[in-house]
């Protein structure tokens, strides 16, 4: 595939060319970012089971990580603080690390079936306090870390992205199977995927039982 060459003189460089591309900022959108949760705010996260963490490295770097457990897995310090329990991964560590050098993070909460979403934006901070994590427990298993961020921005956001996506609609789900198996897809990438079939079978299962004991 050929690299591509952006015209120059369609790049947007300055804020001041970007805003004359659009009308001004609705009053309602402006209004609508507090610095603190709200009561709506406040129940949008205890129903909410999946948010994205969005963070920078001191390198400049950006990383979206994606975290999620039951309903309410978040907690509410107070109006202006939440806890996030880290729970086992791949151990890249790319939002802890980049955390570490860089607090400023994202938060984008998602529910299953709503199309509104709710954006937190902070700073973040790592900790192993015993009690906190404690209270993250799932099966008998506290999280090594929890990330706690203090709140500089917090406001719900429209629809339309869900709308035109389409996302929760039965009718548009796609079918798993017309793509190839996550770890045939990493191995393609990478050191090449076998080709006996009962071998693949054999490394798709064990990523499933992996799932099962090390999801807490």
């Amino acid at each position: 595939m050929t690299e591509v060459q952006l015209n120059p003189d369609f790049i947007i460089a300055d804020e001041h060319s970007l805003r004359n591309l659009f009308s001004p900022t609705h009053e309602l959108a402006v209004q609508k970012c507090r610095k603190s949760l709200g009561k709506h705010a406040q129940d949008f996260i205890r129903r909410s089971p999946f948010l994205c963490i969005g963070s920078q490295g001191a390198d400049g770097k950006a990383d979206v990580s994606p975290r999620g457990d039951p309903p309410g897995f978040v907690t509410i310090l107070d109006e202006r603080t939440l806890a996030i329990p880290d729970r086992p991964g791949n151990n890249r560590l790319d939002t802890l690390s980049n955390i570490v050098a860089n607090p400023t993070v994202g938060l984008l909460f998602i529910i299953p079936g709503f199309e509104d979403t709710l954006r937190v934006n902070g700073q973040a901070t790592l900790t192993r306090d015993p009690a906190l994590l404690e209270s993250m427990a799932v099966a008998g298993r506290a999280p090594k870390l929890a990330i706690v961020v203090s709140i500089s921005e917090v406001f719900l956001h429209c629809a339309k992205a869900f709308r035109r996506s389409r996302l929760w609609s039965a009718e548009h789900f796609q079918d798993r199977a017309a793509m190839p198996s996550l770890i045939k897809m990493i191995l393609d990438d990478t050191t090449g995927a076998p080709d006996d079939k009962d071998e693949m079978r054999k490394m798709d299962e064990g990523l499933e039982e992996d799932y099962r004991q090390s999801m807490y």
